[in-house]
């Protein structure tokens, strides 16, 4: 983004949060009394949760208690009716791996979508006294180092993925969740899937730990045992939302378009297109997600490990299931719930998270209706203020997919390498191998139908000639920061090319005039009466010791 736009974008974000703190606020202190509710489960999203229970608690005085203690844990709890609602990367599990007792909840329940991000690889690597930050990883060589296979970072097959890079004679340290972990559950699951001749154990929430690995419990701790200085030469799988937080870089994943992508939260959207999901409401699983499709997507955008996670929330009011699950607080749930998936979702790509898109949305919707005493919740998608769709948007289009870029040239397998970091380490590695290297600054725009487009702009020729051969020669031409210059007239693949939809591409628009004024019509309602009311006061003050000094 050009440092302009990023500034008109900021601004627009700023008077955003004026416009919702006057219009939240105020309400908030009129005041609905909502009942304390408590939950447990997933650290992958707890990153986002402990944002969004601080947000309700500041706007709304709405008390949401959470604790990140794993998927595993989260489910026990709700079945054993401790908590309210929990959160986990998987379903009940019918057949624990640990040989425990089927997960059967004693009340009804239901799954809901509550955030999309990628399961990323966190690592710390130096080279030549240089933190690395570049770093790129085929999901053969990832699956090779967490089941033992590859045990040293100059591996052939690493230095192969890696050829900016004089990769150092130094041991892997792979970090595993020690506890029981969707996290854990979702990457086995996709080595699983895509190389069962190599990972045989197949889908775990236990992961066993390799060789020369170690092992902590919570998604804090293996992020943490990365970023200490004794964790050189570790790497972890965890939310990219640690690695953010902790402002450490994580590898980027080949995909089956064979480019090397870290997982934002455009290319966590562009994957999760192809995800399928359980839609028959009488299934035990309705909802949960079927991501063949996404490992395998051929979207050269796609990040290939990308899913979202489940709140877990009751649909009846059991009293003999402690603690006693109350209309009261289902009225709480409900709210909270409808804030998390429209609102909420405005902080996700800040977080490290990807903002669910409207089908999800309208999915999590139909299930707050089932949550006793949730009645008053919002559920109307036009009053939504979610970052993926825009009133009147059909329920399979998603603006941050629309938006994502191309990867750039130097992220294509091949003799170059890009040098720009990664998640919370930007800074660029010089290049110490005997490939070339190259700045990731390149990138078109994308279909209106979410396709590729603009192949000839990334610079790689094997893409501009599959454009073409969609329909898009002499399409569409983007500039490095991603702004459409010329649509060319074209199409690809038959649908129009769509100008990135962003705010104040032009300079300052009306989108940017309307917030200013809503700002300060609200600013002024807030702040004239009392003052006005003051004036007056002063006024009639006057007036009464004026008629006071006046004979009769």
């Amino acid at each position: 983004m050009n440092p302009l736009k990023h500034r008109r974008t900021r601004l627009v974000a700023v008077l955003g949060t004026l416009l919702l703190t006057v219009g939240i606020a105020l309400p908030a202190s009129a005041a609905t009394t909502y009942e304390p509710i408590t939950g447990t489960g997933s650290t992958w999203s707890q990153n986002a949760i402990d944002q969004w229970k601080s947000n309700v608690a500041t706007n709304y005085g709405m008390q949401v208690n959470y604790t990140g203690v794993g998927s595993s844990a989260g489910r026990r709890d709700f079945i054993q009716g401790t908590v309210d609602f929990a959160v986990s990367e998987i379903p009940f599990q019918a057949r624990p791996e640990d040989g425990s007792a089927p997960e059967v909840s004693p009340r009804g329940y239901a799954y809901m979508p509550i955030v999309a991000g990628g399961t990323a690889f966190m690592y710390h690597l130096v080279i030549g006294g240089k933190r690395v930050t570049n770093l790129r990883l085929s999901g053969e060589v990832i699956t090779k180092i967490f089941s033992g296979a590859i045990r040293n970072w100059n591996d052939r097959a690493i230095q192969a993925d890696n050829p900016g890079l004089a990769m150092p004679d130094k041991a892997i340290v792979p970090i595993v969740r020690s506890d029981g972990s969707g996290t854990t559950a979702q990457f086995t699951l996709w080595m699983s899937k895509q190389y069962p001749n190599l990972w045989t154990t197949g889908m775990t929430s236990q992961f066993p730990t390799p060789p020369n690995g170690k092992a902590q419990s919570g998604s804090a701790q293996v992020a943490g045992y990365v970023a200490q200085g004794y964790g050189e030469g570790a790497i972890t799988y965890v939310e990219y939302s640690y690695a953010l937080e902790a402002g450490f870089p994580v590898a980027k994943v080949l995909n089956a378009a064979d480019y090397y992508i870290e997982p934002t939260a455009s290319s966590v959207a562009v994957a999760l297109l192809k995800a399928r999901i359980n839609t028959d409401p009488a299934s035990a699983d309705y909802l949960t997600q079927i991501l063949d499709g996404v490992y395998n997507n051929a979207d050269p955008r796609t990040y290939p490990l990308s899913s979202y996670s489940y709140v877990i929330v009751p649909t009846e009011v059991r009293p003999d299931v402690a603690p006693v699950f109350t209309t009261a607080k289902g009225a709480t749930l409900g709210a909270f719930a409808s804030y998390f998936l429209c609102e909420g979702q405005q902080q996700a790509p800040d977080l490290g998270y990807s903002p669910l898109p409207m089908n999800l949305v309208l999915a999590g919707f139909d299930q707050i209706r089932r949550i006793p005493g949730a009645g008053s919740a919002n559920v109307d998608p036009n009053s939504c203020n979610n970052p993926t769709f825009k009133p009147g948007d059909s329920p399979d289009k998603n603006q941050l997919a629309l938006t994502a870029h191309q990867p750039a040239a130097c992220d294509k397998r091949g003799p170059a390498q890009c040098t720009t970091g990664t998640a919370g380490a930007r800074e660029e590695t010089p290049v110490s191998g005997k490939g070339g290297g190259g700045a990731a600054t390149g990138g078109a725009g994308a279909a209106a139908d979410g396709s590729a487009a603009g192949g000839a702009a990334t610079g790689d020729p094997a893409a501009a000639a599959a454009e073409a051969a969609a329909g898009g020669a002499g399409g569409a031409v983007y500039d490095e920061n991603g702004n459409l210059i010329s649509d060319g007239g074209s199409t690809v693949a038959g649908a129009a090319i769509a100008s990135p939809f962003t705010v104040g591409d032009n300079g300052w628009g009306w989108e940017e005039s309307v917030m200013l004024g809503a700002v300060l019509l609200l600013l002024a309602a807030v702040a004239l009466p009392p003052y006005l009311s003051q004036r007056l006061r002063r006024a009639e003050a006057t007036a009464g010791s004026s008629s006071s000094g006046v004979k009769r």
